[in-house]
Parts: structure tokens; C-alpha cells; sequence
């Protein structure tokens, strides 16, 4: 009985001391928005009309707040402060007073109060700092705008929110953002789900470092709401392309097999030499420091095969082929390349055995490097298909009599490119 008295004796005191503390917020907040009046009202930017009645904070609206402090009351005295905040010709007092309200109102119990705070104040660049944050880290229907639209809010306010939040949506509205520098991006790839990584990679304004491009690739390489917004960035690096190009392969590869009815081992084939020309085509149109990266990865991630090679050497991609040997051999570049060029046959063959190639594909790299070394490029514009085109020309019409003895898919690919690749004098097969 004494328990239950005391129970009800201290739940009457919080109650009280509740009341008393609204009462306080509601008589800090008359006194702002009735100084506010008295210093000459806020007033609205009018954008070239006038200002409209039922947006300007009022004497009215004191009465208001006096006479009955509403949710509803409250929500419109937010809204009509808020917007009147970025007039031009508002005083230094005004906009202090206004700023006062502000961080009053951030702290007001009821979410309608905070949200239309936030919704009005989203793109003000005048909002103080601290206001900002306040509204930035409050629930998800308060903070949405100001993490989207507020340029306020600094990359490091960004990440650290970014870092305390387990709402996806907040990291979507980040990522939505005008400009993501790198490191926000770099954390809302390492936090965010699969749409977070499909929206930061869809932005333009978002500032992707090929590592956040390739962890995107790594976490979510397999969903296809990802695929097409960061294949159609304007920059892809060579190495993050041959890593989607890898995992819409895997892909394609469980689509044949549940699909079609064909042998895993084929499904596989069909897939390995659709990944192959990707990539070959990725090389030819690479710079060296690209191609050098590529490789690397290729090699660490086991998708450096002996067909690969061969094919880029026969379509002419001599860097692809020197780093790929300098890969699987483990020397420096430059001796690989003495050992390529090398007068003589044993310079080629010594470092061919070196990387464990295939002996039946020597031939056509022997034959496709002496073909390479014999035929200069015209420096006309499409020069580099018209050479590729008379390299492989030269090579499978030597067929024969070079000893050439290519796999079947190798050849049909290598015939099936020559057919694609421009005459010299112009035009396609």
C-alpha cells in the first residue's frame, strides 16, 4: 500500500514537472515569436510578387500561440518562420530571433513541429550549423530533407551520421545528394544496401573512387538494379568493368543453366568465352596503366587462362600480352619484354614454357608476335581495327603453313572478329 502511494506520489511529480517544463517552452517561444514582431516582423522574400498573407508570421499568430499552443499551431508557426528565414532584407536582430526559435522548435515533442522545420528549411544555406544537425539526426520523416537537399551539413557531419544510422533510407537520401564527396560515398557503400549502392552509382554528382566501385561490384555484383547505373557512369576504370563483366557472367551462367537445358560444363564454356571477348575488347581500348591493373586483377583472381592470351595476341594487343606473361611468370615487365622480342626463337619459347602456356599455342604466338612486328600502324583514323584486322588476316591465312593450332572456339572467335573488323581501304565484311 505505502509502495503503491509513493508510486503514485512520483508519477504525479513527473507529471508535474512535465507540464511545468511545456509551460517554459511555450512561454520561451511566445516571447521569441512577440519579439520577432515587435522588431518589424519577418518578413518573406517575395520572389518578384507579393508577399502572401498566410505565410508572414502575424500578431495574430502570437494570439494564437497564446490563447491555445496546438500541434497544429505550432506546425504553422514553424512553416511561416522557416520560409520567412531566407528573405533577403531581413535584419541582423530578426534573423537572430528567428534562428532562437529555431532551436526551440527543434526540441518541440511533436514530430509535425520538427518536420515542418526541416521540410522548409532543406535548401536554406543560412540555416545555423547547429540547428542543421540537430534536425539531421532526428527520426527518419525529420531528417530526409536535410540529408538530401541542406548544404549546410559538411562531408564529415555526413559520415559521421552516416556511420550512427542503421535506417537505410537516411543512407538513400544521402546518397541522393547534389554532391557525394569520396569518403561519404566510400561509407555508404561499406553501409548501405543494394539500392543505396544502386542510387550513390546512378549519381552523377557522386564522386566514386575505383576501391567503392569495385567493393560495389564485390557486395553486390549479383543484383541487377546495380548493373545498368554503374555501367552507364560516364567513367568506369577497366579493372571495375572486368569485374561486373565477371559477375553478370556468373549470372548468365545459373540463367543457361536454369533456363536451357544444357551441361554445366558447357554453360560454363559459353560463359568463360563470353567474358573473354569483354575483356579483350576492355585491353584493346585501354591505356598501359589501365591494362597493367587489369591484368593484376585478373591474375589475383585467377581469370589470367592461357585462351585469354592467346586471343588478345592474335587480335594484336601486344600490352595485354606482356603484362599477362610478366603476371603468370612473376618478372618484371621490361625482361619479359626482351624475352618476347628477342631475335632469336629461344627468348619467346623460354619465357612461354616459363609461364606454363599450353606447348600447342605456341605457334600462334610465335606467329602472331612475328605478324605484329611486320605490320605498322597507317596513323589514319580506325587504324587500330585496320591493323588488328591484318594481323588476324595474316595469322589464319598462314594458318597452315605456320603451324598454327588453335582450339576451335579460339578460331571461331578470331574468324568471327575478322569479319567485324574494317578493310583497309573502309567498310565491314
Amino acid at each position: 500500500m505505502i509502495r503503491k502511494r509513493r508510486s503514485a506520489t512520483l508519477t504525479r511529480g513527473i507529471q508535474k514537472e512535465e507540464k511545468q517544463g511545456q509551460a517554459l517552452y511555450f512561454s520561451v517561444l511566445f516571447v521569441q515569436v512577440r519579439s520577432s514582431i515587435w522588431c518589424g516582423q519577418l518578413r518573406n522574400k517575395a520572389d518578384g510578387q507579393d508577399a502572401m498573407a498566410d505565410i508572414q508570421l502575424t500578431a495574430e499568430d502570437v494570439q494564437n500561440l497564446l490563447r491555445e499552443p496546438s500541434p497544429e499551431i505550432r506546425v504553422d508557426l514553424a512553416s511561416k518562420v522557416a520560409r520567412q528565414f531566407d528573405a533577403v532584407d531581413l535584419s541582423e536582430s530578426e534573423r537572430e530571433i528567428a534562428e532562437e526559435i529555431f532551436r526551440i522548435m527543434v526540441q518541440d515533442a511533436e514530430v509535425r513541429v520538427r518536420e515542418a522545420l526541416a521540410l522548409n528549411l532543406k535548401d536554406n544555406s543560412m540555416v545555423p550549423r547547429d540547428v542543421a544537425l540537430s534536425l539531421a539526426r532526428d527520426v527518419d520523416s525529420v531528417s530526409l530533407p536535410l540529408l538530401q537537399f541542406s548544404e549546410v551539413l559538411t562531408a564529415e557531419d555526413l559520415v559521421e551520421i552516416v556511420r550512427s544510422q542503421q535506417s537505410q533510407d537516411v543512407l538513400k537520401a544521402v546518397a541522393k545528394r547534389r554532391v557525394v564527396e569520396a569518403n561519404v560515398a566510400d561509407e555508404l557503400v561499406n553501409r548501405g544496401d543494394a539500392d543505396v549502392a544502386a542510387t550513390l552509382a546512378g549519381n552523377a554528382g557522386a564522386e566514386l573512387t575505383e576501391k567503392s566501385m569495385l567493393k560495389i561490384v564485390e557486395r553486390f555484383g549479383d543484383h541487377e538494379v546495380v548493373h545498368r547505373p554503374l555501367a552507364t557512369r560516364a567513367y568506369l576504370p577497366v579493372t571495375v568493368t572486368e569485374r561486373l563483366v565477371n559477375r553478370v557472367s556468373e549470372a548468365l551462367k545459373e540463367h543457361i543453366l536454369h533456363r536451357h537445358e544444357l551441361p554445366p560444363d558447357l554453360a560454363a564454356d559459353l560463359v568463360m568465352q563470353t567474358r573473354e571477348r569483354a575483356v579483350i575488347s576492355l585491353s584493346s581500348e585501354s591505356s598501359e596503366d589501365d591494362v597493367e591493373r587489369l591484368v593484376r586483377q585478373m591474375s589475383d583472381h585467377k581469370r589470367l587462362t592461357p585462351s585469354i592470351i592467346v586471343r588478345a595476341i592474335c587480335m594484336g594487343d601486344l600490352v595485354f600480352f606482356e603484362y599477362a606473361m610478366a603476371a603468370r611468370s612473376r618478372l618484371p615487365v621490361v625482361n619479359v619484354r626482351r624475352l618476347i622480342h628477342d631475335s632469336g626463337a629461344l627468348g619467346l619459347k623460354g619465357i612461354f614454357q616459363k609461364c606454363r602456356m599450353p606447348e600447342s599455342m605456341y605457334p600462334a604466338v610465335r606467329a602472331a608476335i612475328d605478324v605484329i612486328a611486320e605490320t605498322d600502324f597507317d596513323g589514319e583514323d580506325g587504324d587500330i581495327e585496320r591493323h588488328q584486322r591484318r594481323v588476324l588476316e595474316r595469322i589464319l591465312t598462314q594458318y597452315g603453313d605456320l603451324g598454327v593450332d588453335l582450339e576451335k572456339s579460339d578460331l571461331e572467335y578470331l574468324l568471327a572478329k575478322v569479319e567485324k573488323l574494317p578493310h583497309p581501304t573502309g567498310g565491314i565484311s
